[in-house]
């Protein structure tokens, strides 16, 4: 994972706790089933919580919605101009100087 992505793969934890729940409800050994379950609900909470924590570190969470579209317009702008004095520097002429 680099930076900048979150992990965010939580499903298959839940499919798991959700089965341990049904596993309770139809054994009768519910010691060992609930340990199990409650050790997948603290397994969830972590990744919860490392989740939390990988969302605090993405740039640009400091800001509000609206400053993060003012300056993910403000940066479309200046990509379009760049694009454009590439484009111009590009079919400018070109002039052969000869080699000496």
């Amino acid at each position: 994972m680099s930076e900048g992505e979150v992990n965010t793969d939580f499903l298959p934890l839940i499919y798991d706790i959700i089965r341990s729940i049904e596993r309770d409800s139809h054994d009768g050994s519910q010691k060992r089933e609930n340990y199990d379950s409650s050790q997948k609900v603290q397994e969830l909470k972590q990744k919860l919580q490392q989740c939390r924590d990988q969302i605090q570190k993405l740039p640009g969470i400091e800001y509000s919605r609206e400053e993060q579209l003012k300056r993910l317009e403000s940066l479309r702008k200046q990509l379009a101009l760049k694009r454009e004095l590439l484009l111009k520097y590009k079919n400018m002429c070109h002039f052969d100087i000869p080699k000496l």
